[in-house]
């Protein structure tokens, strides 16, 4: 009798540790829902690259130093921590994990790499538990809600995917070289291609686009009620159009390859065969100012600083505290990377 009861309370325990095991995995294989009106990363990193990205406090970035690989800081840049050694791109955050493209090719620019596979990744805000959502290769990515909005990079077609963050649906929307960068509370702001630069909304919601603006733009990024865009008519300088009081501005004459929004500043790379630079102004147009003489690409900027790379340098990172000039380079980064090699 007695080794019956010994014998049914060992199965009994195994019972429990196997219902607690199992509820563990379900609990881990279950992905956590992103609050109402998410968006991944703004326009302007995103238009750069995707390459810093600021989420509740916390920048997100591809230590180019480090061959791309994945760190994360403070927004002061104090406690810079490695998260993960692959090389990343269009970095996205929201609610309880991080999405970005991390690139097949080997981060030989940096001080050390690793190769790995193409695809859009989730992981979750440490680095930790990453799964991949995807193998394709994208040329851009946007977090709207809970689903990824990315153009496939493919050597025939492109094509537009929406991909459900626990991967358990994925919708080509479109077969036209759609920019999801710009995003705002449900709806993707992007310039047509294939027949027309005008403005487009796409309700994600219900998938439909609508025609907002009949301008001829290219890179729309929204701050603060206008849209601001590389005017293609006017030899691609800055202007931005307001929606809400249907008036165009044109903030500088200057032909500009790429720029960035925020906190009351726009930083661009002005294109001229003599002097190329890379300039700042107020959202307005007013008070421009060069920043660094020469070409500089990867534009990203997060609450306290901007952050760019020089032309045919893909290593080393320049910052300047936003609304300054004072161009120094990322010291603590490369220290970091140096640290973790």
């Amino acid at each position: 009798m007695k080794r019956n009861i010994k014998f049914l309370i060992v199965v009994l325990a195994l019972l429990v540790v196997m219902i607690l095991l199992s509820v563990l995995s379900l609990r881990r294989g279950l992905v956590t829902m992103n609050p109402p009106k998410t968006v991944g990363n703004t326009a302007g990193n995103a238009n750069n690259g995707g390459l810093f990205c600021e989420y509740n406090g916390t920048v997100y970035f591809s230590n180019s130093y480090d061959g791309g690989s994945l760190y994360s800081m403070n927004s002061d840049e104090t406690n810079i921590r490695k998260l993960n050694s692959v090389q990343v791109q269009h970095i996205n955050a929201g609610g309880a994990y991080l999405y970005y493209f991390q690139n097949g090719s080997s981060g030989k620019g940096g001080l050390g790499y690793l190769r790995s596979a193409y695809g859009v990744y989730r992981t979750g805000l440490d680095g930790k538990n990453t799964t991949c959502l995807s193998q394709d290769v994208v040329r851009n990515l946007q977090l709207v809600n809970n689903n990824l909005y990315y153009l496939t990079s493919g050597d025939k077609t492109l094509e537009f995917y929406r991909l459900k963050i626990d991967k358990s649906e994925k919708v080509l929307l479109s077969t036209e070289e759609l920019n999801p960068a710009c995003a705002y509370d449900g709806m993707i702001f992007y310039n047509g291609t294939d027949t027309n630069h005008y403005l487009y909304q796409l309700d994600t919601s219900t998938d439909i686009s609508t025609v907002i603006w009949e301008g001829n733009l290219w890179y729309p990024v929204l701050d603060n009620g206008y849209i601001y865009y590389l005017d293609v008519a006017n030899n691609y300088c800055l202007s931005r159009y307001s929606l809400h009081e249907n008036v165009i501005e044109r903030l500088t004459t200057d032909r500009v390859d790429c720029f960035n929004v925020g906190s009351g500043f726009i930083y661009y790379q002005m294109n001229a065969a003599d002097a190329p630079a890379l300039k700042k102004m107020y959202t307005d147009g007013s008070q421009p100012e060069i920043v660094a003489e020469g070409n500089y690409m990867n534009i990203n900027m997060t609450s306290r600083y901007v952050y760019f790379q020089s032309f045919g340098n893909d290593t080393t990172l320049y910052r300047v505290p936003v609304g300054s000039g004072e161009v120094t380079t990322f010291d603590a980064a490369r220290e970091a990377a140096m640290a973790n090699l």
